[in-house]
């Protein structure tokens, strides 16, 4: 079995065996930062469109500030998830690094995004498969994932710092934000919008993992589990 060593399509010529993609360090961050991107959807939804405000007195009602720290502390730990995984992309196996060095360069890459694509739409029976993730896959995680993680964390501590004023430390480091953004609004704006990428990502990378397990030619939920994606013989 041969792993092309740009595009990581598998060439399945004389058989196939389990590969292990998927390192102890990269799984465990996988399911942390989807716990952390979870919490931070549901409380970034509730801080956009506030419920109704409690009837009482304020210090015995303050559901809205418990949602706002649970926002601050989901945020905080997927930022230290993210350092850690960029840390790992460089430490790691070849696989770690995938959604953070997507082969543009690549014309059978493109090849393989738009295969897919159309595989997807169920235009195409079959597609290539992959020893980690597929083209399509690897741009999606890139484009959405990564890309938006850094714009989500910068816009988001930038925000927090708002709160404690310009004459803070959190200031002073994230202070630039509102500068490029040009107001405060335009940040929260941004931030907010980063949200709904997120849920899109995450609805289609679900669906996508549960689709290529069934109807796919490797193993994918369980590789996430396990860290080896395995082949079905009888696909190929």
């Amino acid at each position: 079995m041969r792993i092309d060593p740009v595009t990581f399509e598998v060439d399945p010529t004389g058989g196939t065996h389990p590969i292990y993609v998927w390192e102890a360090p990269v799984r465990i961050w996988h399911w942390a930062m989807a716990l952390c991107m979870a919490v931070m959807i549901v409380t970034g939804f509730l801080i956009g469109a506030p419920m109704v405000a409690n009837l009482g007195d304020t210090w015995s009602t303050y559901d809205f500030g418990y949602i706002r720290l649970a926002h601050f502390i989901a945020g905080m730990i997927f930022t230290v998830l993210f350092i850690y995984r960029i840390f790992w992309a460089i430490v790691g196996n070849r696989y770690a690094r995938m959604i953070f060095i997507p082969p543009l360069w690549s014309v059978k890459w493109w090849k393989g995004v738009i295969a897919q694509v159309l595989y997807y739409l169920f235009i195409k029976k079959t597609a290539p498969e992959y020893a980690g993730h597929n083209p399509l896959a690897q741009l999606a995680m890139f484009a959405m994932f990564v890309l938006g993680s850094f714009v989500v964390i910068i816009t988001g501590f930038a925000l927090y710092a708002q709160a404690w004023g310009w004459d803070v430390s959190w200031m002073a480091w994230f202070g630039w934000v509102f500068s490029l953004a040009g107001d405060a609004q335009t940040v929260r704006t941004v931030h907010h919008a980063c949200m709904y990428v997120f849920i899109l990502f995450s609805i289609a990378h679900i669906y996508m993992s549960f689709r290529e397990d069934v109807m796919g030619g490797a193993t994918t939920l369980s590789s996430m589990s396990t860290g080896l994606r395995m082949f079905k013989e009888t696909h190929h």
